[in-house]
C-alpha cells in the first residue's frame, strides 16, 4: 500500500499516513509557466494498491490534479487505484431542475472513472444518490463520529438538532437517534444560487440548546439565516455541526456576527489561518479516512465503523 497526496489539503494527507503508519509517497506536482500541470511519481508503483488523496474544492485544478494523478497511476501500472476524496466537488448539481443545465456531479464522475481510478472513498455527500452515478465500488463515509464526540462532552441539557434546510434533516435525524433528543426544521425558500428569500420553523426551540447540523457551509447565508431565526425563537446556546468547511465570499464575517456560539467543521477542505476565527473549530477527519484506508487494503468491512 502506498499513498499519496495532490496539493488541495497536504495536511490532512499527512495526518493520514501518520496514523496509518507509512510516509507518505513522493509524487512531484509541477506547473507550467502558463498554469498547466505536471504529474510524477518518484517511486516504483507498479502491482501497489494506490490511494490518491485529494479534495476536489474549488479552483478546478484541484479536479483535473487528482484526474492527472489517477492517470499517471494507472500508466504506471498500479494493482488497484482508490481516489480518497475527503469533499467531493460539484456534488450540488445532481440533477436537471432546470432546462439546459449541466449534470455535473455524474460528469465529474464520469471523469474519475475514466480516468483509471478503481475504487472511490469519500464522506458526506451532498446527495447520498450520487453513488449511483458510479459504475465502481464507492465507499461512503459518515462525519457524525467526528462531531458527536464534540458534541457530546459539551454536555447540553434540553438539546434539539435542527436542519437549516429540507436538505438536511435525513443526516439531522442521523444525529438526533444518536444523541437522543427531538428534531426542528428550518423551510427555507430560495431565490436563486446562494441566495435565501425566506426561512420558516418547524418546531419548538424555546428554552433548549441547539444543534445546526449541515454537510457543507459555502457562503454560510443558509446556516446563519436558521440561526438567527433560532436566537428570535427563544433558543439558548448554538452549535453548528458541518462537514465540508468551503467558507466562500464573506462566510467568516457573517458567521462572526451570526448567533452561532461555536461552528464546528472537519478538515475535509483547508481552512486557512485567516478564516480560522475563535468561533470554528476545526475537528481533524484523519483517523476515519485512515481507518478505512486500512479497511479497504486489508478487504474488510467499512460500514462496521459506524455500528
Amino acid at each position: 500500500m502506498k499513498v499519496f497526496s495532490g496539493t488541495a489539503n497536504r495536511p490532512l494527507a499527512e495526518k493520514i499516513t501518520q496514523y496509518i503508519g507509512i510516509p507518505l509517497g513522493d509524487a512531484q506536482i509541477r506547473r507550467f509557466s502558463d498554469g498547466e500541470i505536471s504529474v510524477k511519481y518518484n517511486e516504483n508503483i507498479r502491482g501497489t494498491d494506490v490511494f490518491i488523496i485529494q479534495s476536489t474544492n474549488p479552483p478546478a485544478d484541484n479536479l483535473l490534479e487528482l484526474l492527472l494523478m489517477i492517470d499517471a497511476a494507472s500508466r504506471a501500472s498500479a494493482l488497484r487505484i482508490t481516489a480518497v476524496i475527503p469533499y467531493f466537488g460539484y456534488a450540488r448539481q445532481d440533477r436537471k431542475d432546470q432546462p439546459r443545465v449541466a449534470l455535473s456531479a455524474k460528469l465529474v464522475a464520469n471523469l474519475i472513472s475514466t480516468a483509471g481510478t478503481d475504487r472511490v472513498l469519500t464522506m458526506d455527500l451532498h446527495s447520498a444518490s450520487i453513488q449511483g452515478f458510479f459504475d465502481i465500488p464507492f465507499d461512503h463515509l459518515y462525519g457524525s463520529p467526528i462531531f458527536l464526540d464534540s458534541i457530546r462532552k459539551a454536555k447540553l441539557n434540553n438539546l434539539v438538532v435542527v436542519a437549516p434546510d429540507v436538505g438536511s434533516s435525513k443526516r439531522a435525524r442521523a444525529y438526533a437517534n444518536r444523541l437522543d433528543c427531538d428534531l426542528a426544521l428550518v423551510d427555507k425558500k430560495r431565490s436563486g444560487p446562494n441566495q435565501v428569500e425566506s426561512v420558516t420553523l418547524i418546531g419548538d426551540v424555546r428554552d433548549r440548546h441547539i444543534v445546526l447540523v449541515d454537510d457543507m457551509i459555502d457562503t454560510a447565508g443558509t446556516l446563519c439565516r436558521a440561526a438567527d431565526l433560532l436566537g428570535e425563537y427563544g433558543a439558548r446556546e448554538i452549535i453548528a455541526s458541518c462537514t465540508h468547511p468551503i467558507l466562500s465570499g464573506n462566510a467568516v464575517e457573517k458567521i462572526n456576527q451570526s448567533a452561532i456560539k461555536r461552528m464546528l467543521v472537519s478538515d475535509t477542505i483547508l481552512v486557512p489561518e485567516e478564516k480560522r476565527i475563535d468561533k470554528i473549530e476545526v475537528l481533524t477527519s484523519a483517523p476515519l479516512f485512515g481507518e478505512a484506508i486500512k479497511r479497504i487494503h486489508n478487504e474488510e468491512s467499512i460500514s462496521s465503523l459506524f455500528d
